[in-house]
């Protein structure tokens, strides 16, 4: 048994804002797997919570509205409705709006992704290619949360009642949807089944390596000619699922081998999952309109021996090249943040700072900035999205040349994975090292900003260094474990 107690709602008023089981502190990815069969569902993870870049992991289940969007038009619970997919968006939010007074900063919200394509309903850009049908959007809203606070070790479930109206109904459903959702979780067993490594599949690259090379080397002569400044090129593998590999198992993989703060599962549908390691915050929007931005750029792999690990990092922070393609994207983001935010309120209080992770090193910066009244979490996701760390700069002329020059829509992958709460508040990720499964498909993508002097045989290096544990997730090569 969870261990859990009834305790009243935090908020005061008429209605309660949300429901509040305090709960027995537990493994999120444990308790995922009361869900895990669920078409719609979320896991956002924090992974790697003890570095201090994650303090809390939510899960999400039985979103009682499901927002999709892709070329054919915008749908809510599967009708069509008018609008682009962040005006309906927005609208939905707007519907269901209550206070920020949970002991955590999401209670209750839309949590999903905006594909990388979503930007062509931003920006005048070319048509996206054919490829695998993935949405632009798929959001659900979720009134049922689980909230994981690791700094404190505490654990909360929290009911707001919506989509009632009235206080009584949100009340009587808020109590329900709490009691059979807690059913669900007792019923687990007590430890989380062994992660089975057996089923193993092998990746195909959907472009040779001399080919990977000849289009950033042309990019490079893009920039050279004075068309951008940087853009990000990628390149991609497939493979076909493992038969009897479930989602939920292939993130337990891909979080051993590469727990990351801003780690996600998202079951988008029987035939789409979105199994995320993240680094990388896109955009933070707190309740009293602060924003936040944490553009990486800037790779080297870990070292072998603690030596090695520490040439490698004082390389990077040395390096003249990585600290200017970081500051390029620095400036796009400062640009972006400045469409909507107080004048004189853009700063950057962290400049090509060193974070490691599990197989990498990288450059990371920090921006600031405050929202200007009126404006909210949707109107921050115009201005910024896709981000400049996975874009180039200027942004709309690198995402010309990345059309040009990948053969594949990128999908889901540098797009991005966020909650947005029914209190205005906002949280994101950029979706890099990332699988995504499309049916019986799984999609690895890794690239790198592409500069001036940048080299494609190191360029192409760098990509497989950050691939790399996405590729092993599938091909079943375990972590090593050091005694």
């Amino acid at each position: 048994m969870l261990g859990h107690a009834r305790c009243k709602s935090r908020c005061s008023g008429d209605p309660p804002s949300v429901h509040v089981v305090p709960l027995a502190y537990d493994d999120p990815v444990r308790l995922f797997h009361a869900f895990a069969g669920d078409p719609m569902a979320a896991l956002l993870h924090s992974a790697a919570a003890d570095t201090g870049r994650g303090r809390y992991s939510y899960i999400a289940a039985e979103p009682f509205t499901v927002l999709r969007a892709d070329a054919t038009g915008t749908t809510r619970d599967g009708r069509p409705v008018a609008g682009d997919p962040l005006t309906v968006l927005a609208q939905a939010l707007a519907a269901h709006a209550l206070p920020g007074d949970a002991p955590v900063p999401f209670a209750g919200g839309a949590i999903g992704f905006l594909s990388y394509e979503m930007g062509r309903h931003l920006e005048r850009l070319p048509a996206p290619r054919p490829g695998l049908p993935i949405p632009d959007m798929v959001m659900g809203l979720y009134d049922l949360v689980i909230a994981f606070d690791h700094a404190e070790r505490r654990a909360f479930l929290l009911s707001s009642g919506l989509p009632e109206r009235t206080a009584e109904a949100r009340a009587r459903r808020a109590s329900e949807r709490a009691d059979a959702l807690l059913r669900r979780l007792d019923a687990l067993p007590v430890e989380a089944p062994p992660l089975d490594w057996s089923a193993v599949s092998r990746w195909t690259p959907d472009l040779p390596r001399a080919e990977v090379e000849a289009r950033i080397a042309r990019t490079v002569a893009y920039i050279h000619a004075g068309d951008v400044f940087q853009a990000n090129i990628t390149q991609r593998f497939s493979a076909p699922r493992p038969p009897g590999l479930s989602d939920l198992d292939l993130y337990r993989r891909l979080c051993a081998l590469s727990p990351a703060p801003f780690s996600a599962l998202l079951a988008c549908g029987p035939d789409l999952a979105v199994i995320s390691a993240s680094p990388e915050r896109f955009l933070r929007l707190e309740a009293d309109g602060t924003v936040e931005t944490r553009p990486i750029k800037g790779t080297r792999p870990r070292g072998r021996t603690a030596a090695e690990d520490a040439a490698l990092a004082a390389a990077l922070l040395a390096s003249a090249k990585d600290r200017a393609e970081n500051l390029m994207i620095v400036d796009l983001m400062r640009n972006d943040l400045g469409r909507v935010s107080r004048l004189a309120s853009v700063r950057v209080p962290q400049l090509c700072a060193l974070e490691s992770f599990a197989s990498v090193h990288h450059l990371v910066s920090e921006v600031r900035a405050r929202l200007r009244p009126g404006l909210g979490a949707v109107d921050l996701l115009r201005a910024c999205f896709p981000g400049g760390s996975i874009t180039g700069a200027p942004k709309v002329r690198a995402m010309e040349i990345i059309h040009e020059l990948e053969p594949e829509p990128r999908g889901v992958y540098c797009g991005a994975i966020a909650w947005i709460g029914f209190d205005g508040a906002m949280d994101s990720s950029i979706v890099i090292r990332t699988l995504t499964r499309c049916g019986d498909t799984l999609v690895a993508q890794a690239g790198g900003g592409i500069v001036a002097d940048s080299d494609p045989a190191a360029e192409y290096e760098e990509s497989l260094t950050k691939i790399a544990p996405l590729l092993q997730a599938v091909t079943g090569e375990r972590p090593c474990m050091s005694g």
